[in-house]
């Protein structure tokens, strides 16, 4: 059978049956013509608007592409007349030109964009696999055999909670027959408490969550209560709707509770200037464009930002509908820059025992007044809030009088167009609902969570989809615009968007949903004809294998280690860090903790905004300096060190070593327990053998050289147990590094 690579089998699909506007036509206009010919309505040329059928049909003539003057242009062969024009550098390949001139002659018809239409679903099976069997079928490919038992249990346990299975679990589930054996690993998983845990990091990057300010003197912060808030969210399952109702306006929810009230802490998360000269007006600005940017990304998926200095050139977003979104958030009584250290105000006291207190009973004061800082303090002759100490945390609340809205001129701060005072408002091509919403971020919350909104279900259900299959059905989760990618499986992304509203926004179920899913359960092995006809496992026919992230790396070695401290909520911790870590920040030095917090999982680390920690850096965690909701997977020679030489790893190696050593059998039996531990699988004879072959090398180096066995179980706090053997331990402890090392460790299969 002849081998057909992806990408031409998508334009061969296209190509036999009718050309469809939104697949096959508006990504050439968009990348060819809409940056002259599009939205923005100032850089728009000869009064030609192609994203518009009214304006297009200037230029086209519907079935007749020889009549039609677009096509004449985009085939001329003078410079002077082509287009696009030869030093925009964007001309159309033929088979561009072709497929124009197909749906000319099909009639030229346009379509909404398919983001912009609200998802709706017919009387489809409600399973997933219908749609991904189907789509295989198209090509003449099937779903994978399901994997193994072993590497499923080890993959649902990471995708869920961040942390692989015990070997002791993983035995229980290939032991338990039962036909739900796999639906009750799923609802025990999603029960733990290690759940939101695993699900916060990730909402902590996109929420652009740090314990400093950012900037060049990126003063200390205390928001930590908000990522508490945000793990309790979680694991109660608090319904999508209110999750995004309480980020965005839970103070403004009628009798708000203090947990509602420190929700909207995901809106003060934004980094805060506090240099000397700062002028305060225009970091304001910067703080409003921060949560409008936010919002456009994480609930939206589109590049509201592009419109803050110009109409947006491939959406139909304007600039002065950017200043009507900026208004929503315009009402904070905050300065626009902070104090030398501490929380900005509006903040909130937080007792010492939240968030375990109880919601219907602790009902929250209205937030503190902002105080400022007494007559002879001032800076510059200007006000400057007083800092919060210790936890208070930082949130949202209306001021009296409103602040006036206007558009600026090329987002400058000291520009605005006084001509026209603007009110809070959404944009037009969005406004499905006929409902009228208040003009406030509670109105904002309910336009956003109506169940017609076309795209914040399509939005969060695409990223959710990432998380478990490492890429959205919209392979571009921050911009389902013009300029995105067209979903691989659209009606399978509207189905489940559907279901997420239809299932009153609940996210357990909705992943319980995906991972039940035969498409998930399939096995990662691949072959020669799969990757010839889908290299980038866009259709699915078999599972992905993903490197863990920055946080489970970590989490993984302490707890294979028996070293992970799992204490939920509370103060960051400051673990191993290179020495002098903060040394380019005058007068800050890193203190690291000791005893438990050097073993916390990974999302209570420090992180401070203008020197991240190194580790989870070099595996691509977000810097959390803006809202980041896709990372990338690099491998670099550095990954490697780390995981050698770092003293969080060699550490954990000891202390998996030890748990090695105190496992009955001969040394191969040993490490095969070992490799178990991380792997949930039992290794091969080979590997087995080749690693007792490496720890009798080891066990003959450190035999006659002690003082580098001494040197090697000192790293770290933590004392070894000194009834061990120290050569066989420090010999042990290599092999422990080894397995660590492992791709089969350190890979999701």
């Amino acid at each position: 059978m002849r081998i057909i690579p992806i990408v031409l089998l998508f334009s061969t699909l296209s190509a036999a049956g009718k050309l469809s506007f939104n697949r096959d036509i508006r990504p050439i206009l968009s990348n060819k013509c809409f940056a002259c010919h599009g939205p923005d309505a100032k850089t728009r040329e000869a009064k030609l608007r192609l994203d518009q059928r009214e304006s297009a049909l200037k230029v086209i003539e519907p079935g007749a592409p020889d009549k039609s003057e677009l096509i004449a242009r985009i085939a001329h062969v003078d410079d002077e007349e082509i287009m696009p024009p030869p030093e925009t550098n964007k001309s159309l390949s033929p088979q561009e030109i072709l497929s124009l001139r197909k749906w000319i002659e099909e009639g030229a018809q346009f379509e909404p964009h398919w983001a912009f239409i609200p998802a709706t679903r017919k009387n489809e099976p409600r399973n997933i696999d219908y749609f991904i069997i189907r789509r295989l079928q198209d090509s003449n490919l099937i779903l994978s055999s399901p994997a193994s038992k072993e590497t499923l249990i080890r993959r649902v346990s990471l995708d869920l909670t961040g942390i692989p299975a015990s070997p002791e679990e993983v035995s229980a589930f290939v032991d338990d027959s039962s036909p739900d054996a796999y639906e009750k690993l799923i609802d025990r998983l999603l029960a733990s408490p290690r759940y939101g845990e695993h699900m916060a990091a990730f909402w902590m990057e996109a929420s652009r969550y740090a314990d400093t300010d950012g900037y060049q003197n990126d003063r200390y912060r205390y928001q930590w209560a908000w990522r508490d808030w945000l793990i309790r969210a979680l694991n109660q399952n608090l319904p999508y709707d209110k999750f995004i109702t309480h980020q965005l306006a839970g103070d403004m929810l009628p009798n708000t509770t203090l947990h509602q009230q420190i929700a909207t802490g995901f809106c003060r998360n934004h980094r805060i200037n506090s240099e000397a000269g700062s002028i305060p007006e225009e970091w304001q600005a910067e703080y409003v464009a921060d949560r409008v940017d936010t919002l456009g990304t994480v609930f939206l998926g589109l590049t509201v930002s592009c419109a803050r200095c110009h109409d947006h050139k491939f959406d139909p977003i304007s600039q002065k509908e950017y200043y009507q979104l900026f208004a929503y958030f315009n009402n904070v009584p905050e300065f626009g820059t902070g104090p030398n250290n501490g929380n900005s105000p509006p903040y909130i006291p937080v007792p010492k025992n939240y968030p375990n207190i109880d919601e219907a009973t602790n009902k929250a004061r209205t937030p503190e007044p902002i105080t400022w800082q007494k007559k002879g303090q001032y800076s510059g002759g200007v006000r400057r809030p007083v800092p919060g100490n210790e936890k208070t945390v930082m949130v949202m609340h209306e001021q009296g009088t409103p602040r006036e809205t206007y558009l600026l001129n090329r987002g400058l701060y000291n520009d605005p167009d006084k001509s026209e005072k603007l009110q809070p408002s959404t944009p037009t091509s969005l406004n499905t609902s006929q409902e009228k919403f208040e003009k406030n971020r509670l109105g904002l919350a309910q336009w956003l969570t109506h169940p017609k909104h076309p795209l914040t279900s399509r939005v969060t259900v695409n990223r959710y989809w990432q998380h478990f299959f490492g890429a959205g059905l919209v392979r571009t989760p921050e911009n389902f615009g013009a300029q995105g990618e067209v979903p691989t499986h659209p009606e399978l992304l509207d189905w489940l968007a559907v279901e997420f509203i239809e299932n009153g926004w609940n996210v357990k179920a909705l992943h319980k949903l995906i991972a039940m899913s035969a498409t998930y359960q399939q096995s990662s092995l691949t072959t020669s004809h799969l990757l010839a006809l889908d290299p980038e496992n866009r259709l699915l026919a078999r599972a992905p294998r993903l490197r863990l992230t920055a946080f489970a790396i970590r989490d993984q070695a302490l707890f294979a280690s028996n070293l992970l401290v799992e204490k939920q909520y509370g103060p960051p911790a400051k673990p191993y860090m290179p020495p002098k870590i903060w040394s380019a920040i005058s007068n800050n030095k890193y203190k690291r903790d000791t005893a438990d917090n050097l073993y916390r999982r990974s999302l209570y680390t420090y992180w401070r905004r203008t020197i991240p920690p190194p580790t989870m850096m070099t595996f691509n965690a977000g810097d959390r300096e803006v809202c980041t909701i896709q990372q990338s997977r690099t491998n670099t020679p550095l990954q490697a060190l780390t995981l050698m030489n770092n003293v969080a790893f060699v550490e954990a190696s000891r202390f998996l070593a030890e748990r090695i050593l105190r496992t009955e059998g001969s040394p191969a039996e040993k490490i095969a327990t070992g490799y178990r531990i991380l792997s949930g699988r039992t290794p091969s004879k080979e590997t087995t053998e080749r690693l007792a072959q490496d720890y009798k090398a080891y066990r003959s180096d450190f035999k006659n050289t002690p003082d580098k066995a001494a040197e090697l179980l000192k790293i770290g706090d933590k004392a070894y147990n000194q009834d061990l053997n120290p050569t066989d331990l420090a010999a042990m402890t290599i092999v422990a590094t080894t397995i660590l090392n492992l791709d089969e460790s350190l890979t999701r299969e």
